[in-house]
C-alpha cells in the first residue's frame, strides 16, 4: 500500500505580464493549476508527479495561424487557451506567431509563470511505463510563490511532463484494447486514464518481489539456516571453487553432518556434475563399504536449478593443512600412509577404466584433522635460529575426491587435463594421455609431502618443460621427434650431421626470472636425500613414478608393491 501525499496549488491573480523583450521572445505563459503527489513505489522510494488539473473539452478547432487569416479576424490569446493552459501543438505555435502583436488583456486574471533555469534540471520525470518512475531523491512540497511563480517546477515543465503522461497513457490504452487515438480528448478520457494508471501501479506495489537465489556468477548464495532440499540445514561455508560451493549441513531426519556440494546454475558445470555423478554412483555400487578410500555419494537432486551432491562430512583437504602448517613438511611415516591410500584409491578407479585427471593435495581431504603441536629446530641453513612449532595429525585418513574430471578410457579425452603443476609431459606436448598421467601426477604429490611446496611451481608450458629436465634429466629422444611434430614451438634441431630436436630453453623469449626459476630447480636425487633406507626406496619409488616416456612408468597398481611399503617407519616426537 504506497502513501500519498498530495500538495494542491492554484493561479493566484496578479498584474499583467510584462510584454517581451528583444532579447528573449519568451510568449507569456496562462495561468496553470497543478499539483504533487507523492507515492512510495515497490522498493519503498519516495517519487514525486506533478498532474495538471483537469479543465473542460476545448470547443471548436484550433484556429489556423493568424497570417493566413482574413483581416481583423486574428485569434486572441484568450481564444488560443480556452482549454485553461493544456494546449496541442498547433494552439502553441499559434499563440507563440501571434504573442508579440497582440498585448495580453488588462483584465486577464493569469499569471505569468517564468521558464525554468536551464542550468538547473528537474529530477522528476515519468517513465514510458505507466506506474513507474526513475529513481530520483525526493523533495519536499514546495508553495507557490506570491508573484504566481512556482518555486518548484515551472507551469511549461508541468505541462510537458503531463503532456508526456498523457501520451504515454493513451499508447498503453490503444495497446489494451480501451480506447483509440482521438477519443477521451476530455476530462472524461483524462479521468479513465489517471484510474487506469493507479489501478496498475497498486498493482505491481502489492505483487511480492521474486526472490533471489544467485548470484552472478551463478553460485547460490548461502544463508545459515536454509533448508535445501526439504532436508537439508545449512550450517556454513566451506569452500567454493570453480564448479560451486561445499557447505556444511545437518540432516533433520537423521541428524547428522553432511557435506552438501551446491553446483553452480551454468549449464557446463551442471553438465560436468552430472558426470561426477555417474562416477560416484559406479564407485558406490562397485565399493558399498568404500575400501578404496573414494568420497562416498550419499545422494543428490536438483534444487532450485543448482544440482546439489550429498556426502559425508570431512575435515580439511591436505593443502590446507600444509598452508596452515607453514608449508612444513609430513612425517615421513604419514607420507608412508598418504602414498598407499592414494594408490589405492587410484588403482581402484583404473580397475574400472576410469582416469581421474585431477589429482591433486586439494583433492585429498583428511578425515580428522585434529592435530598435536610439537617444536622443532630451525633447520641448518636458516637465518632464524628460533624454534619452530610443527602440527602433527593425529589421524592419517584420507578420501580422494572431485570426480568431475574423472574421464573412462574409452570415451573422449579433451587435449588438456589436469592441474599445472601436476600435469604430465605428454599432456604438454599434446601427445596423447590415459592411465600414467595420474601415476605422474601422484610422483609429484609425494615430493611436495616430503617437501612442503610443490615440485614444479611454474605457469608456463616451456618453463615447464625446462623444469622437468632439471628434475627427471634430459627429454628422451625418441619423445623429442613425437614432440616436436605437434609443439614444434618448443624445440629447436641440433647442428650437428644428425640433428635432432632438443628443447628451445632459455631461447630467446625467457625471462630473466625464468631462468632463475629453472636453474633453482634442483634433481630428485638433491631433493631426496639419500640417507637411508626409507628415503633411498622413496627416491625409488618416485623416480619411477616420474618417468619422461608414459609407456616406461610405473603403474599405480605396480606402485603398491613396491619395496617402500614394506618398511615399519617409526613415528617422529
Amino acid at each position: 500500500m504506497s502513501s500519498i501525499h498530495t500538495r494542491q496549488s492554484t493561479a493566484q491573480s496578479i498584474p499583467n505580464a510584462p510584454p517581451s523583450s528583444r532579447k528573449r521572445k519568451r510568449p507569456a505563459q496562462p495561468q496553470v493549476s497543478y499539483r504533487s503527489e507523492y507515492q512510495s513505489d515497490q522498493a519503498g522510494q519516495i517519487r514525486e508527479y506533478i498532474v495538471i488539473e483537469d479543465t473542460p473539452e476545448p470547443d471548436g478547432q484550433v484556429p489556423p495561424p493568424h497570417h493566413n487569416l482574413p483581416p481583423g479576424l486574428a485569434p486572441t490569446v484568450s481564444s488560443v487557451f480556452t482549454n485553461g493552459g493544456v494546449r496541442t501543438r498547433a494552439q502553441a505555435a499559434a499563440a507563440a506567431s501571434i504573442q508579440t502583436s497582440i498585448p495580453p488583456p488588462s483584465s486577464a486574471a493569469s499569471s505569468a509563470v517564468p521558464p525554468p533555469n536551464k542550468r538547473r534540471r528537474k529530477e522528476t520525470f515519468a517513465d514510458s511505463t505507466p506506474g513507474t518512475t526513475t529513481p530520483v531523491a525526493p523533495r519536499p512540497p514546495q508553495p507557490l510563490a506570491a508573484n504566481g511563480s512556482a518555486s518548484g517546477p515551472s507551469g511549461a515543465y508541468a505541462r510537458k511532463a503531463i503532456a508526456s503522461r498523457g501520451y504515454d497513457a493513451q499508447k498503453q490504452l490503444v495497446h489494451g484494447g480501451s480506447t483509440t487515438w482521438g477519443q477521451g480528448g476530455g476530462s472524461g478520457g483524462t479521468e479513465s486514464v489517471r484510474a487506469s494508471l493507479v489501478s496498475r501501479a497498486s498493482t505491481q506495489l502489492q505483487q511480492p518481489a521474486t526472490p533471489v537465489y544467485d548470484d552472478k556468477e551463478g553460485y547460490y548464495i548461502i544463508t545459515p539456516g536454509d533448508l535445501i532440499g526439504n532436508r537439508y540445514q545449512i550450517v556454513r561455508l566451506l569452500g567454493q571453487g570453480t564448479f560451486g560451493k561445499v557447505v556444511e549441513a545437518t540432516d533433520v531426519q537423521s541428524k547428522k553432518k553432511v557435506a552438501v556440494k551446491i553446483i553452480r546454475a551454468i549449464p557446463k558445470y551442471r553438465d560436468a556434475s552430472k558426470i561426477e555423478i555417474r562416477v560416484l554412483r559406479t564407485l558406490r555400487q562397485r565399493d558399498p563399504v568404500n575400501e578404496n578410500k573414494c568420497i562416498h555419494l550419499l545422494e543428490w537432486f536438483d534444487f532450485r536449478n543448482h544440482i546439489c551432491i550429498v556426502t559425508e562430512l570431512l575435515g580439511l583437504c591436505i593443502y590446507d593443512f600444509l598452508k596452515e602448517n607453514d608449508f612444513q613438511s609430513f612425517p615421513r611415516r604419514h607420507i608412508q600412509d598418504f602414498a598407499r591410500q592414494l594408490l589405492t584409491s587410484v588403482a581402484f578407479l583404473h580397475d574400472l577404466t576410469l582416469i581421474h585427471t585431477d589429482l591433486k593435495p586439494e583433492n585429498i581431504l583428511l578425515v580428522d584433522h585434529q592435530y598435536r603441536t610439537v617444536n622443532v629446530p630451525a633447520p641448518p641453513n636458516s637465518r632464524s635460529r628460533a624454534i619452530r612449532h610443527k602440527r602433527i595429525l593425529a589421524n592419517t585418513d584420507v578420501r580422494l575426491i572431485d570426480f568431475g574430471s574423472a574421464t573412462f578410457d574409452e570415451e573422449y579425452h579433451p587435449t588438456v587435463v589436469s592441474t599445472r603443476h601436476y600435469r604430465a609431459p605428454e599432456i604438454i606436448l599434446g601427445l596423447g594421455w590415459s592411465f600414467p598421467c595420474d601415476a605422474f601426477s601422484i610422483g609429484c604429490i609425494l615430493v611436495e609431502f616430503y617437501t612442503g611446496v610443490a615440485l614444479f611451481q611454474t605457469h608456463d608450458n616451456l618453463e615447464h618443460l625446462a623444469m622437468m629436465e632439471a628434475v627427471m634429466g634430459k627429454i628422451p629422444t625418441r619423445m623429442a621427434v613425437r614432440g616436436a611434430k605437434t609443439k614444434d614451438e618448443f624445440f629447436r634441431q641440433t647442428s650437428n650431421a644428425n640433428p635432432t630436436p632438443i628443447l628451445n630453453y632459455p631461447g630467446t623469449r625467457a625471462s630473466r626470472q625464468s631462468r632463475k626459476e629453472v636453474r633453482g630447480t634442483r634433481a630428485l636425487e638433491d631433493v631426496i636425500k639419500q640417507n637411508d633406507v626409507v628415503n633411498t626406496r622413496f627416491l625409488d619409488l618416485v623416480k619411477k613414478l616420474l618417468i619422461w616416456e608414459p609407456s616406461e612408468r610405473l603403474t599405480v597398481r605396480e606402485a603398491l608393491t613396491h619395496p617402500y611399503f614394506d618398511l615399519t617407519i617409526p613415528p617422529e616426537n
